[in-house]
């Protein structure tokens, strides 16, 4: 068979544990055989971070940059027992984080729907796409632990020396503190990000933090978003039929689950890592949630959504057998194909980017699929497989699309 050519290559950034092992397996089964990929590859499982100072993470960031599309596999955030576990030099930051920080995007992550997995909220007939922003905030505080007591102040000194000081707390017993920040720019790309998509995908969007007790950080975002609508959207938003809404993150929740679904939810960075959790448990799985970060100026880096799937790692590791849902790796791995194909005019990529998507979700609607849906599924004939034999069920339905 003549494989599919790829012109230009796609970053790809392998991770850690099971998914790592799965990342291995997609591509022996599902990619090499139908495509010549093109890919330059940079090893983000943690060892080779620590090794490199985790250079290497800024190192694939930089290369996103430089070729327009990246596909990274799951990868682990250590904590203090990963330090001990792996004999970290260092207690290495979030590599999501870094390439956040980095491409200075908004991630976009939308269920994948299957029949026979029903929503735990009924009435979602649509998928919802939660949009997160991806710098700042929690995810580069500054944290202090406080001993002793004392006063902790906010401290802004400008470019000619003059200070500006405002009482944090004033502390009689030990406690903890944080300090974290945004950028108008960033939170303009934000806004931008999201305001283009949902013209894109031609659904409303709905925005929300808690400005009513935030005065300032979240309002800022409350102001710019409305700014750059009124601006440069709202008659674009007009004419394609869909509403720009804002309101309190409290609210937008209660929205959200009362809601058919068919909608963008751009959150802060902290809210859109909770509530995409939650959207993606409440579809069905965690593992069948898609995740796009998106830059403004035009890089796209696709990845799944979810961790590294430890248990089943170690299970691995014992030679025992695993039942762990590649969906949303696989789906990382077809929209970035799909992207490279777009940016490059590259039309049978797209084409078997499209039928690898397709056959995964037939493979799953005609009763094949892993434990964690087949304890969730409504279908009548369910067939519970392993991890390798559910790719290799996908590879035999997409031979028969090719």
């Amino acid at each position: 068979m003549k494989k599919v050519k790829m012109d230009i290559p796609l970053v790809e950034m392998d991770g850690d544990e099971m998914t790592r092992i799965m990342w291995k397996m997609i591509k022996e089964l599902l990619l090499e055989p139908y495509v010549e990929l093109n890919t330059e590859y940079y090893d983000l499982g943690l060892q080779n971070r620590d090794k490199t100072d985790d250079k290497v993470t800024v190192e694939a960031a930089e290369a996103i940059k430089k070729y327009g599309v990246g596909v990274k596999c799951a990868t682990i955030t250590p904590n203090a027992a990963r330090v001990k576990e792996y004999n970290l030099k260092n207690m290495w930051k979030s590599p999501n984080g870094t390439i956040r920080s980095i491409l200075d995007g908004t991630v976009f992550r939308t269920p994948i729907i299957v029949k026979g997995i029903e929503p735990l909220v009924s009435n979602w007939k649509k998928p919802i796409t939660v949009a997160r922003h991806a710098y700042g905030d929690v995810y580069r505080d500054v944290e202090y632990k406080v001993e002793e007591p004392g006063k902790v102040e906010l401290v802004f000194t400008s470019v000619d020396g003059k200070e500006t000081r405002k009482l944090v707390h004033e502390f009689k017993n030990p406690g903890v503190v944080l300090g974290m920040h945004n950028i108008d720019k960033s939170i303009e790309s934000f806004a931008h990000s999201c305001f283009s998509y949902a013209l894109d995908l031609r659904q409303d969007l709905w925005f929300a933090t808690k400005d009513t007790i935030s005065k300032i950080y979240d309002h800022r975002f409350k102001d710019i978003f409305q700014e750059i609508y009124d601006k440069e959207y709202k008659d674009k938003f007009e004419a394609a039929g869909i509403e720009y809404f804002y309101t309190l993150i409290d609210d937008a929740i209660a929205r959200v689950v009362k809601s058919g679904g068919g909608i963008i939810w751009a959150c802060k960075n902290y809210d859109g890592d909770v509530m995409s959790d939650m959207v993606a448990t409440a579809f069905g799985s965690l593992a069948m949630m898609t995740s796009v970060l998106v830059s403004p100026e035009g890089y796209y880096e696709y990845e799944a959504a979810h961790g590294t799937v430890q248990r089943h790692y170690y299970k691995h590791l014992k030679g025992e057998e695993t039942s762990t849902n590649s969906m949303a790796t696989i789906f990382a791995w077809s929209g970035a194909l799909k992207k490279r194909g777009e940016l490059d005019g590259n039309k049978d990529l797209i084409e078997f980017a499209e039928k690898l998507e397709k056959a995964s979700i037939e493979t799953i609607e005609q009763g094949t699929m892993t434990k964690d849906l087949a304890l969730i599924s409504k279908n009548e004939n369910i067939n519970s497989v392993n991890t390798r034999t559910f790719l290799e069920a996908i590879k035999a339905k997409l031979d028969q699309m090719i």
